[in-house]
């Protein structure tokens, strides 16, 4: 949710100047700050106690020790009154520029009141008046149908200004590439129909409408600037950015499009300010006009659907003139404001998905990997049905291809089928089929990625740090769901999370479920559990070690090669090979100056007099070359291996030439084919991928798998993690 959001005001202009037309909600409540305690004049204090942080956080309770003066000591002006909740103090010493390019700073009447009254709550927002917060909110005219951000104080107010052309004609902008009212000689230009962007015009050729009065609106939306003391100022921008681009932009462009068809803004605004007349001449509360106005129009309730949703972190259904939107924010947005903490997902990690899940949806959605390995779990929230809307009426014939093959994926999804298994079922292609279909579901909060579920629920699963819900509630409804013979919640929680520590028989079924003919009724539980974020499943991840034992074989292995067929007379090779010195240890001076035996001169050395002979064109010395190659990586083979204590191969498929002997020696006296099995996925051996990521990229089966670990079991570590 966008926790800073305070308000959605929709403001307008015509001849007579800027008019706030509504707001919601009725009184913003803005957060609470942190203020400088500020003393009386009759108080005697040292300067020191100005900063004190108890004083500033209790300046409003009354005090026995402290005598307070009265507000004539200091004059009215000087005395300073705590707001009302609904009110913010404001800086008298605040200018900006109003909508004529002037400059002006606000009256005292466009600030605080020591509580609002009637009237304020149809005009006042955020102790602000109306006159001067519309001004700043009606840019001037080279500011429109462009991207809207102001700051003041603490407010942030974020839109996108449209209006009409000079001559009160709305239409659509003429050419794509090239805004409207920019550059020299522009202002009066006319725009023709053989202009005007072919993909812009409405499909009714609709050039336009003239407006009676309306020359522009905007609809902002008011945040509340984050206090940098308790978030990642370098974020705020980016988190502005996205609200603008996923809700601002997308729903003033529905308003200017019903705008230049219909003229529908301006009758909307019409009907809205002669609600607001009628309640404020007759007395009535601000309550009665905004109910008046949530029944009489489409502006109104869409304000509110949309306020609503974003508080709440759920997509705003919202119409528009008989037009249905879907809006929504990501629902991890929050987080770009906070510092990371623990439990948050590294940034990095949110760009690597961007490839897979596009670029909207690459920030604070905290998306799993779209693996084919994975599966897919649909929700149904708020009693949605995938297929009711599916098998309307409403669907045309060139679309029921399409409609039928998505029923045809709904019915196959199971979180037993992996997202390849599907693909199978489906007949249908992974990236180009159902892929898109996934990333839909997903977007729209209709499924979420989950990890392969058994079908006999002997998967290991593990407890959350924190639930969303309070355990109260979530045991509430979870009575409600299920009967007997299932277990209650907390029983089912304290077996869960008690089932990873135990050495065997820690899978869902054996520690719950324990009876085949409750299988059907505890796969409901997982879902129900799944959906609610209650699971989060371990997957077996394996690692090769290197044991002592291995090692000692591989040295043996090695010191056996002998060079048979290298002349007899062949002199010592420790005379003429310089020591083993470790190669990064050595400066660049030294290195260069350091002796190898190529390089030595050939009076010293009788390398240059060894006759190799070859057979098949193949040297027989390259065991030597071995040796050399070695030595310039910076340390001897022998000494690889932390004098031969145990170690664990941390990435078997860039394996080094000794760590490749190593593993050929674990497959010493093994089964041919379980050897070569081992060869084909000890790659993916490095405890970083999951069991079905294996067997997915090794293309192979659970039992083959389970093969390979029970024969090579004294050389793998397995662990399970989620």
């Amino acid at each position: 949710m966008a926790e800073t959001l305070l308000a959605i005001l929709l403001v307008t202009s015509s001849a007579t100047g800027p008019t706030l037309v509504h707001k919601y909600p009725a009184n913003p409540v803005p957060s609470p700050r942190l203020s400088r305690y500020r003393p009386e004049k009759a108080e005697v204090l040292p300067i020191s106690n100005l900063d004190n942080p108890w004083r500033t956080s209790h300046a409003f309770e009354p005090s026995v020790h402290e005598p307070r003066s009265t507000a004539a000591t200091n004059g009215a002006e000087y005395t300073w009154r705590k707001p009302a909740s609904a009110i913010r103090v404001r800086s008298a010493s605040m200018s900006t520029r109003n909508a004529a390019g002037t400059s002006a700073t606000p009256p005292k009447s466009a600030h605080l009141a020591a509580s609002p009254t009637k009237d304020d709550q149809y005009d006042r927002v955020l102790g602000y008046n109306p006159e001067f917060l519309t001004s700043l909110l009606c840019p001037h005219a080279s500011m429109f149908h462009q991207k809207f951000e102001l700051i003041v104080d603490e407010l942030a107010f974020i839109g996108h200004p449209v209006c009409a052309y000079p001559d009160g004609t709305w239409k659509f902008k003429p050419e794509t590439g090239k805004p409207y009212a920019r550059g020299r000689g522009s202002r009066n230009r006319q725009v023709s129909q053989e202009d005007a962007d072919p993909s812009e015009a409405h499909p009714t050729e609709h050039l336009g409408t003239k407006s009676a009065w309306l020359q522009s609106f905007h609809l902002v939306l008011v945040l509340d600037l984050p206090d940098p003391s308790s978030c990642n100022s370098g974020n705020v921008w980016k988190y502005f950015d996205i609200i603008y681009e996923r809700i601002a932009f997308n729903i003033t462009a529905v308003l200017f499009r019903e705008q230049v068809i219909s003229n529908f803004v301006e009758l909307e605004c019409e009907r809205l300010t002669s609600l607001r007349e009628a309640c404020i001449g007759k007395g009535q509360p601000f309550s009665d006009y905004m109910s008046q106005a949530l029944a009489q129009t489409s502006i109104a309730p869409a304000m509110q659907v949309l306020f609503d949703s974003i508080k709440t972190s759920t997509i705003a259904y919202i119409t528009i003139h008989d037009l249905p939107m879907e809006l929504q924010l990501p629902p991890y947005l929050d987080t770009l404001l906070h510092v990371a903490g623990d439990d948050d997902i590294d940034e990095l990690q949110e760009q690597d998905a961007a490839d897979m899940w596009g670029p909207h949806m690459s920030f604070g959605w905290r998306l799993e990997t779209l693996a084919p390995w994975k599966s897919i779990l649909l929700l149904e929230k708020d009693g949605f049905d995938p297929f009711a809307s599916l098998r309307g009426p409403h669907v045309s014939v060139n679309d029921r291809p399409l409609v039928d093959g998505l029923i045809r994926f709904l019915e196959v999804a199971s979180i037993t089928l992996s997202l390849a298994d599907m693909s199978s079922l489906l007949d249908w292609d992974l990236d180009t089929q159902v892929y898109p279909v996934v990333r839909w579901l997903v977007e729209h909060r209709r499924a979420k990625i989950v990890d392969v579920v058994h079908p006999g629920l002997k998967t290991v699963f593990t407890l959350p740090p924190r639930f969303e819900q309070p355990l109260k509630e979530l045991t509430a409804d979870f009575d409600k769901e299920f009967t007997d013979p299932v277990a209650s919640l907390p029983e089912i929680l304290s077996l869960i999370s008690t089932a990873p520590s135990k050495q065997s028989d820690n899978h869902f079924y054996a520690t719950v479920v324990q009876h085949r003919d409750l299988i059907p009724v505890y796969h409901d539980v997982v879902l129900w559990m799944l959906k609610r974020g209650l699971l989060i499943r371990l997957s077996l991840r394996i690692r090769i070690v290197a044991t002592r034992e291995i090692k000692e074989r591989a040295k043996f292995r090695k010191h056996q090669r002998v060079k048979p067929n290298l002349d007899v007379e062949k002199p010592n090779p420790a005379l003429h090979r310089p020591p083993a010195l470790p190669w990064l240890s050595l400066s660049p001076k030294a290195a260069h100056s350091y002796s190898f035996p190529g390089r030595m001169r050939s009076s010293e050395s009788h390398v240059s007099a060894l006759v190799i002979r070859e057979d098949d064109g193949e040297k027989l010395a390259d065991d030597d070359d071995d040796v050399f190659e070695e030595n310039a990586e910076g340390a001897a083979s022998e000494e690889d291996d932390d004098g031969g204590a145990a170690s664990i191969i941390t990435d078997p498929s860039q394996a080094t030439p000794l760590q490749q002997l190593w593993l050929a020696t674990m497959s010493e006296g093994k089964n041919e084919h379980i050897a070569h099995r081992f060869a084909h996925i000890n790659q993916y051996f490095d405890g970083k991928m999951t069991d079905d990521e294996i067997l997915y990229r090794a293309e192979i089966t659970r039992k083959q798998l389970r093969e390979v670990l029970h024969v090579y079991e004294e050389y793998l570590q397995t662990f399970l993690h989620p």
